[in-house]
């Protein structure tokens, strides 16, 4: 069962990161992309298509990208330089399938997000592949838990692993695949705005050349600096 939580507290006694320079906001590394195909298209429901079929094939495609995304840097990220899963300054902690909240490093977290999400869209019960047989009730707000781990996990790059993603020159599909995925959860209010405040002044850079002004970005950078005074713990 996927579950976590914010809780306070300085990030592996460091400064916060929001009092530090965010590299990744730099403007001759926002404009790189590997493509400049229109994502706020790309992700609108086609007609005839089913909606939860289509919540399902792009949800399984992300979590494919964003893995394999943070594979890239993995080596980077231990237990030793991530002793918390800290984004900013923010830091989560996970819920076990019996409600124990456990304090972790940012790789056990990405761990358990990512065996969490694989066995969900391998459950031929949840993410059914055959045809006829139908998406449980519950498949929206599963889709929902997803979507928001699956953020974390990016925002997580971001904030800590941003320069190896730039010297592995991979900072171009970064940015691509992260404003893909928040144009997405944009379109289908997949991800409560508040879960995404935290990383609002990428959000607003990135997805601002994407054709994204509006859909669910009303309180964006406007509030996350007033977000960012103080360490919260999730």
């Amino acid at each position: 069962m996927l579950s976590s939580v914010k809780s306070k507290g300085k990030p592996n006694g460091k400064k916060p990161a929001a009092e530090e320079k965010k590299l990744y906001l730099e403007p001759e590394y926002t404009k790189s992309r590997i493509t400049d195909f229109e994502f706020k298209e790309l992700v609108m429901l086609p007609r005839e298509i089913d909606l939860n079929e289509w919540l399902a094939s792009n949800t399984t495609t992300f979590f494919h990208h964003i893995n394999l995304q943070y594979s890239t840097i993995s080596e980077f990220c231990t237990g030793e330089s991530c002793q918390t899963m800290a984004v900013c300054n923010t830091q989560y902690y996970w819920y076990d399938e019996r409600g124990k909240k456990i304090k972790c490093t940012a790789p056990q977290y990405v761990d358990f997000v990512m065996s969490s999400v694989q066995k969900l869209v391998t459950d031929e019960d949840v993410f059914p592949t055959k045809y006829g047989k139908e998406f449980p009730n519950s498949f929206e707000s599963l889709v929902k838990k997803i979507c928001k781990y699956l953020f974390h996990v990016l925002a997580h790059i971001y904030s800590s692993h941003f320069k190896e993603t730039l010297a592995l020159e991979l900072h171009g599909h970064l940015n691509t695949l992260y404003t893909h995925f928040i144009l997405f959860i944009r379109e289908f209010n997949l991800v409560d705005p508040k879960e995404t405040t935290i990383m609002d002044d990428l959000t607003e850079v990135l997805c601002s050349s994407s054709g994204s002004s509006s859909n669910g970005s009303g309180n964006g950078s406007s509030n996350s600096a007033g977000a960012q005074n103080h360490v919260k713990e999730r």
